[in-house]
């Protein structure tokens, strides 16, 4: 699996984690899910993307972006 779907399989989880944790515990986990948005929205226009630097380093293959 590339670094491109692993970043988007790891947003979706967090996202839909913090929306059960929400329902379940507290409405504040839903801050979660913002900040997730929050950080693929700037990682489209700046191409920083914390998680992707660190798969990298761990050498996980950059692969192609959707076939």
């Amino acid at each position: 699996m590339s670094i491109d779907r692993i970043v988007l399989a790891f947003a979706g989880s967090v996202v839909l984690i913090s929306l059960l944790l929400s329902h379940q515990h507290s409405p504040n986990w839903l801050w979660l899910t913002a900040f997730v948005g929050v950080n693929l929205l700037q990682s489209a226009f700046t191409g920083f993307c914390p998680l992707a630097m660190i798969l990298k380093a761990l050498g996980v293959r950059p692969g192609e972006a959707f076939r």
